[in-house]
């Protein structure tokens, strides 16, 4: 069945009103940068527990994707950079297979 819903921001029925503001501003945030967590996090005061929450979230509702794996500006570890704008998506060719 076809998803006819034209907000790009998944289902979040047992978030109160801060957690889906929250949402809102990260999702905001990833679509103007691209970010690790732990960048989000400095940038927008979320925390970060609920930023990896957010980010299963916004995967499984396909408008959050992890561009590429390096060193993370602020931790100095290597974690995924993330974004939410289409425009920036890695293209995905297994579609084109068949």
């Amino acid at each position: 069945m076809k998803n006819t819903n034209n907000n790009p921001l998944p289902n979040t029925q047992r978030q109160g009103k801060n957690i889906k503001c929250q949402l809102k501003t990260i999702f905001n945030y990833l679509k103007k940068h691209t970010a690790t967590a732990s960048m989000v996090t400095e940038a927008t005061g979320v925390d970060q527990k609920n930023i990896y929450r957010f980010k299963r979230d916004l995967e499984k509702a396909g408008t959050l994707w992890g561009i590429e794996k390096k060193l993370c500006k602020h931790t100095g570890f290597k974690a995924w950079y993330l974004t939410t704008n289409p425009n920036k998506a890695p293209y995905n060719n297994q579609l084109q297979m068949f």
